[in-house]
């Protein structure tokens, strides 16, 4: 159970609110830095504008001039200082002393501040603190043929310019906080976003979901293939998967699998049985939502590869015990009627009777043994025989049979090649009024052909390889998987399998010999 721990979404959240926090706050500082700067450029220049200006005009010069400069000069600087935004504008004489002043109580007091470079000819700006604060100004020389006969500086108190910056704090403010609130919103976004990717999990919780993910991938024996819901590659295969399907390494796709895998279906598949080139394997689906939206599919791949070789066996124990009770029951009802036919005292009648049905069996044995060098087949095909005949089928062995070994096959191949095609047979001929079935197995032009025809009406070449590839079955369709298994053992030992239906329905398997070192 979580204990009000935040999510990794939300945890993201949080430190992007105050990075950005930090950000935003520290532009928001730097522009406010600059606007006073930007101010501090601008004001430098329009004081040293004006009080050029005012050094120029040939008004000054002519009231420095006259036995009454303050009289002159001080409505004139003060409608000057008015319409320029001005805090002063001081016209003094070289000695100091001010003609005019914003405080008409400071005229013919001294002017506090450097003059020197402005006595040289110079024009210049400083940051100064004056009589009326703080202050950036100007001074610049009055010339009267080419000697400097007054002084004028014009400036504005830092006061005034820290109110103009602050009348632009609103808007830089306001386009702070702007920006901020964008910002949260696209995080909230991303959180939600990242929210439903992790699905509200927190940091701690996706460390230990990893680590108990990777130890359960390799510890599993079975296969595990997790696909999305896109056309990507798979985002789960495990060890074992790879080594079921034969997977190469790196990202697997879903034509990379099995070709009765490739297609994915909707839904639920429970224990449905496919078959590779060399497994038979037991598959399971499952349909992966998160709150009610599919979000993948699992496929789990159990290995029944021997489980099967030992069914087959089983089932070839079974069929031998089914056509030995099958026999007892015939052998006592025949005899029963000699034991009665010799009651009634007719014994000859009685021996040949016993003679003539053992004669049959022995010759069938007998064939079967010296044509049939390997004791398993002859086995399978004896038990085919008795199989085929308790549904009614007549199971022939053609004339042509002769195999002294089955080469290149191992026994439990060979059982399992030609048991599914012998039974594939009997099933088509049972439905069919002939009801025959003829199997052939020789060693010819250095292959070993088999050879199974019935009297059914066969299938085309578009059904017949349509059940080589599907490789899979379920428990009501069990052709399926005996064709595709043949298909897989032929194409495992490099062989050739082909189907007619005309003019009688039969499948042939021919597999090369395996050359003599």
């Amino acid at each position: 159970m979580r204990r009000g721990r935040l999510s990794l979404a939300g945890q993201a959240f949080v430190w992007q609110l105050v990075v950005l926090a930090l950000m935003i706050g520290t532009g928001t500082v730097l522009a406010v830095l600059d606007a006073r700067r930007d101010h501090d450029v601008a004001t430098e220049l329009q004081v040293r504008d004006v009080a050029v200006s005012v050094a120029r005009a040939p008004s000054t010069l002519a009231a420095v001039s006259s036995p009454y400069p303050s009289g002159l000069l001080q409505p004139t600087t003060e409608r000057i200082r008015a319409d320029t935004g001005m805090d002063f504008i001081v016209v003094m004489a070289p000695d100091r002393t001010r003609y005019t002043h914003t405080n008409p109580e400071m005229i013919g007091k001294p002017f506090s501040g450097s003059i020197d470079r402005a006595l040289a000819g110079q024009t210049f700006t400083e940051t100064f603190t004056g009589t009326l604060g703080p202050s950036i100004r100007a001074v610049t020389p009055v010339y009267d043929r080419g000697r400097v006969v007054a002084l004028v500086s014009a400036g504005v108190t830092r006061a005034r310019i820290g109110t103009q910056v602050a009348s632009q704090l609103p808007l830089i403010l306001g386009v702070s906080a702007a920006g901020l609130a964008l910002a949260a919103f696209s995080s909230f976004l991303l959180s939600r976003r990242l929210r439903r990717q992790t699905h509200g999990l927190a940091p701690d919780e996706l460390r230990a979901l990893y680590e108990h993910h990777d130890a359960v991938l390799h510890s599993v024996h079975e296969g595990l293939v997790v696909f999305g819901t896109g056309q990507g590659p798979a985002e789960v295969v495990n060890d074992q998967a790879r080594t079921l399907l034969d997977l190469p390494q790196g990202p697997v796709y879903r034509d990379d699998l099995p070709v009765s895998l490739r297609q994915e279906r909707p839904g639920v598949v429970r224990d449905e049985t496919h078959v590779t080139t060399d497994r038979v394997l037991l598959v399971n689906q499952d349909v992966v939502t998160w709150e009610g939206e599919q979000i993948g599919t699992v496929l789990t791949i159990r290995d029944q590869t021997e489980l099967r070789a030992v069914l087959g066996e089983l089932d070839t124990v079974r069929n031998f015990a089914e056509s030995l009770r099958a026999q007892a029951h015939e052998a006592a009802n025949k005899l029963h009627t000699v034991v009665t036919m010799v009651e009634l005292g007719r014994p000859d009648e009685a021996v040949a009777f016993a003679t003539d049905e053992l004669a049959l069996s022995q010759v069938l044995i007998d064939r079967l043994l010296a044509a049939v060098g390997d004791a398993a087949l002859a086995a399978l095909l004896l038990g085919k025989v008795d199989q085929a005949a308790e549904r009614g089928v007549s199971l022939a062995i053609s004339e042509d049979t002769a195999l002294d070994s089955t080469d290149p096959l191992s026994a439990q191949e060979t059982v399992t090649l030609v048991g599914n095609l012998v039974d594939n047979a009997i099933d088509a001929a049972a439905g069919t009024i002939d009801k025959r079935v003829e199997v052939s197995v020789s060693h010819r032009d250095g292959h070993l052909c088999v050879r199974v025809s019935d009297s059914g009406p066969g299938m085309s070449a578009q059904m017949f390889e349509r059940a080589a590839e599907r490789g899979y079955t379920t428990k009501s369709d069990h052709a399926g998987l005996g064709l595709a298994l043949v298909h897989r053992l032929v194409d495992r030992h490099g062989g050739a399998i082909t189907t007619t239906a005309a003019p009688h329905s039969a499948v042939t398997v021919r597999i090369p010999l395996r050359e003599n070192p």
